[in-house]
């Protein structure tokens, strides 16, 4: 069945709407089509699961929001903002959209303008403000979230300088387009206002634009607000069947595309506005049936629904019951502030309007002009615009008029048996209404996509509420992608009412950006993929490629995670790996270690307020592990502190904490300690470093290094030398992380690929991963931060309080370290795992406790798993693990509830492998 007006037609666009093929016209919306080929349910509530119809017109819709499948699935979108195009699928949602596991081929980009005056609107109050302000010399720009100007003017039989509105809005728009320092973009929505006039706009360019949506960044002088107003519904039962809608909403069918929204239609309303809309339908062929003006105690008490989620088939005025397939409200209008309100401004209740206007206080260099203050007459909203494009103070703001309209120019159908009423001006308390009244609220909505009723802010008020804010969060009014437009003043209202306070006492809850949603992919631009978080490779990566490696992420890094020879899975290859480096040699590349350069008279000072042990005391040619810790004392990162002279370190850090780290010095040093001579350069990309570990590392690097004195004697544990390496200029690093006899060999980036190949070309030394590293380092004991440690350790909890200084007077966390807290007893120490049976690997995570049997829960949990291996050195699995009390507990007996399983575990050191350090020591 199609609905349209004769004469209205265009282009045909093919389109399916859940499954089903139809046809509308270019410049449609998605809502308009649908409408068009009598589609009257379009969605359902997302918690009552009760059928919905369109509502509304643009951006106020509350129901209609669809799930769009073609061309690329996106979610939650208002079928009235969604320009129809060929080729366009969509289906209804009951509330909740779902995201294509594909990625977006569509681009999206941003960028950055300024002006003297940006005027966001182009309704009458904006078109004349920007023409006023163009007209000055001022760099403009006009932005307004239609893909043509006039805002409502198309909606309507209004004129302007004798001629159709919608005729005048397009030669302004044209006359603006040739100017040479106006910018005009429409099918943009501004949708947050910041501080020092900072506006953020979405630009919609279409699905056959080379870019989707583009975000504007604007940076304007002075800012005009011409945002219009937003019709209100009254709340009723069964307010929310398809066929009711707002009487605006369905001018605009009719006016701007053509589209009959019913046959025959009843009119619900509080003010005047709503008559021109019933003049525009009869005009067009729908027949009025009623006119309910609350004014004159008419009020609509209910709606009789259909079969078959069919919508409105009757409306009860006053317990009769109307036939009618269409239902029209008007409630009176709130004016668009959201943005204002951003902007820092306050809103304030008018009680001659019912409505939220702006208040004196502009924080910033705006102006609000037209519907946006509350000015409902044409005439007053071209003369606002011209006032405030020209720089010239605003007119004072006229009594209210709600007509809506200027008289039209042609005949209008006769609506002799619904005459205006007598009064325009009604008394505010006994014509503001807001909900009919009624013995049962549960089928009176207020917000319409939140599914919330009068019967949810009885609750609320009842449970103690009396905030706007609170009942809000309580209810969910006002949370969903509408924000409110339809639903806040609504809400407030009714609320007021039921705590007996005017609706001004109560006030509002709080506008926030984005004025209209805005998708993940439009904000991130092109800074998404690899251009968001990029791929980092070392210098040797081609060589791991070449030879087989598979490769784990660590922060933006792909390191070698182990390197399967033909038939080996994961666990074969990685014991063969920790069985070369245990009993041979093996090399690893750990150039994605954080490496800092910190330079400066006072770098020994900083580097003693950073970390927990002594630094300045470190000989030239030393090299000491340090940790940090945040000021709550929790271990934040460790590392080596290599010192190169008497006011130059080198800073290792772990490879995902290595921004953080520059950070976490650059904060201090600008924040707190500006006095500190220092500068702190990362120079992780500038070394590339090869870990050469196991017991025979020492004939391999003597081998490489024949200059390099490698005995221990010459070369003991922990120093650093500088000679060439195969004959490359290198620093060399007596350091260990598995255990082993080992060195870090450190090299130019250029020069990596030449190391690496001349370690591999001994035939001496097999390359091992991190998986293998993990192992090993675990053997130990060594703790990873950050897999080891939650942020909720301290060193003494992993068994290193032997590295908090004695004797340093401060540094970041010492007093935490005093509290009585940090020195419980049941804690959470490291310790290491044993399961009974040694071919049973505890998966990380598990949670550990003290029963044999699981009792009824809650279950109180001792500890969990922080890192789990199978051991070659060991011949069986083994943990660590942060345990309550722990050390106090080595020896006893605790279980790890594994599915439904109860794995019997035995506490240990967690030192597991070499407890004297001889092997290391070498």
């Amino acid at each position: 069945m199609t609905r349209r007006r004769a004469g209205r037609g265009g282009e045909v666009l093919r389109f399916t709407f859940d499954g089903t093929p139809y046809e509308g016209y270019r410049g449609d919306t998605l809502a308009a089509a649908l409408l068009a080929n009598g589609v009257r349910k379009v969605a359902t509530s997302v918690t009552l699961g009760r059928p919905r119809g369109i509502f509304g017109a643009w951006t106020e819709e509350p129901n209609a929001v669809v799930q769009i499948e073609r061309p690329f699935p996106e979610p939650m979108v208002q079928a009235t903002t969604i320009p129809l195009y060929e080729g366009l699928a969509a289906t209804g949602l009951a509330g909740r959209g779902r995201l294509s596991p594909e990625p977006d081929p569509a681009r999206y980009d941003a960028t950055h303008a300024h002006c003297d005056v940006l005027v966001v609107g182009a309704g009458p109050a904006g078109l004349t403000a920007a023409l006023a302000a163009a007209r000055t010399g001022a760099r403009v720009i006009l932005a307004d979230d239609r893909f043509q100007p006039g805002g409502s003017l198309p909606d309507t039989a209004q004129t302007v300088e004798g001629r159709p509105g919608a005729d005048w809005a397009r030669d302004v728009a044209a006359e603006l387009a040739t100017l040479p320092d106006v910018r005009v973009l429409f099918g943009t929505s501004v949708v947050g206002y910041y501080d020092h006039n900072y506006l953020v706009a979405v630009e919609r360019r279409g699905e056959d634009a080379v870019t989707r949506e583009r975000v504007w960044r604007i940076r304007a002088r002075r800012v005009v607000l011409a945002t219009g107003a937003h019709e209100r519904p009254i709340a009723f039962g069964g307010n929310d069947l398809p066929g009711v809608m707002l009487a605006s909403a369905a001018r605009a069918y009719v006016n701007r595309y053509g589209v009959l929204p019913g046959r025959r239609a009843v009119v619900f309303t509080t003010g005047d506005s709503a008559y021109d809309a019933a003049r525009d339908l009869a005009d067009a062929g729908v027949e009025i049936a009623e006119i309910a003006d609350a004014r004159e105690g008419r009020l609509v008490t209910g709606v009789v629904g259909g079969p078959d989620d069919a919508g409105v088939r009757a409306v009860l005025v006053g317990g009769r019951a109307v036939e009618a397939d269409l239902l029209l409200v008007s409630g009176g209008w709130n004016p668009v502030i959201h943005l204002f309100s951003q902007s820092g401004g306050e809103p304030r209740y008018d009680e001659a309007l019912a409505a939220f206007v702006p208040a004196g206080r502009f924080p910033q260099a705006v102006e609000v002009v037209g519907s946006a203050r509350g000015v409902f007459t044409l005439a007053g909203c071209l003369a606002d615009g011209e006032a405030a494009g020209s720089g010239s103070p605003l007119p004072a703001r006229p009594l209210p008029d709600v007509s809506g309209s200027t008289p039209a120019s042609h005949p209008l159908p006769d609506l002799s048996r619904f005459p205006l009423p007598s009064h325009p001006l009604p008394d505010v308390s006994a014509e503001h209404l807001w909900l009919v009244p009624a013995d049962d609220y549960s089928g009176h909505f207020v917000d319409l996509q939140r599914d919330v009723t009068v019967a949810d802010l009885q609750r609320a008020t009842e449970a103690g509420l009396r905030s706007a804010e609170h009942v809000k969060r309580y209810t969910t009014a006002g949370t969903a992608h509408d924000q409110g437009k339809t639903s806040g003043t609504l809400t407030s209202a009714v609320v007021a009412g039921m705590l007996g306070v005017g609706v001004a006492a109560l006030g509002t809850t709080t506008f926030r950006a984005p004025y209209v949603p805005v998708s993940f992919a439009t904000l991130a631009g092109r800074d998404r993929g690899a251009l968001h978080d990029p791929v980092r490779v070392t210098a040797t990566h081609d060589w791991h490629v070449s030879h087989g490696a598979l490769f784990e992420n660590v922060g933006q890094w792909k390191r070698p995670w182990y390197y399967p020879r033909p038939g080996e899975d994961m666990e074969a290859a990685v014991l063969r790996e920790c069985r070369a480096v245990r009993q041979a040699t093996g090399a690893m590349d750990a150039s994605t270690l954080g490496k800092i350069d910190v330079q400066g008279p006072d770098s020994a000072e900083l580097l003693d307020r950073l970390y927990t042990n002594m630094m300045s005391t470190l000989k030239v040619g030393a090299i000491r592990y340090g940790v940090m810790c945040r000021p709550d004392g929790m271990v934040f990162d460790d590392g080596t502190v290599i010192r190169l002279a008497p006011d130059r370190f080198l800073v290792t850090t772990t490879t995902g904490n290595a921004a953080a780290v520059l950070d976490w010095m650059e904060e201090w040093l600008q924040t707190e300690w500006p006095g500190l001579r220092v500068h702190c350069t990362s120079v992780t990309e500038q070394w590339a470093t090869v870990a050469l570990a196991g017991p025979g590392s020492r004939d391999v690097l003597a081998g490489l290094a024949p200059d390099l004195a490698v005995d221990t004697e010459s070369f003991p544990f922990m120093t650093w030398r500088d000679t060439e390496v195969a004959g490359i200029g290198a620093r060399v690093c007596r350091i260990s992380f598995s255990g082993e006899l080992a060195y870090e060999i450190n090299v130019s980036w250029w020069h990596g690929p030449a190391l690496w190949e001349a370690i591999q070309a001994t035939g001496a030394v097999t390359p091992y991963g991190t998986e293998t590293m993990h192992v090993l380092r675990a053997e130990k004991g060594y703790p990873i931060v950050g897999q080891d440690t939650d942020g909720t350790v301290t060193p003494a909890d992993l068994g290193m309080d032997w590295i908090v200084s004695k004797k340093k007077p401060d540094f970041i966390g010492k007093r935490s370290f005093a509290r009585p807290d940090t020195t419980r007893p049941d804690r959470r120490h490291l310790v290491g795992l044993l399961p009974e049976d040694p071919g049973t690997l505890i998966p990380e995570g598990t949670q550990l406790v003290a029963f044999d049997r699981l009792p009824e829960p809650p279950v109180p949990m001792l500890g969990h798993v922080t890192s789990s291996y199978r051991s070659a050195a060991l011949g069986r699995t083994f943990a660590l693990a942060l345990v309550s009390g722990g050390r106090d507990r080595i020896g006893e007996r605790l279980y790890a509830p594994v599915g439904d399983r109860l794995i019997p575990v035995t506490v240990t050191h967690h030192v597991l492998y070499d407890p004297e350090g001889a092997r290391r020591d070498g």
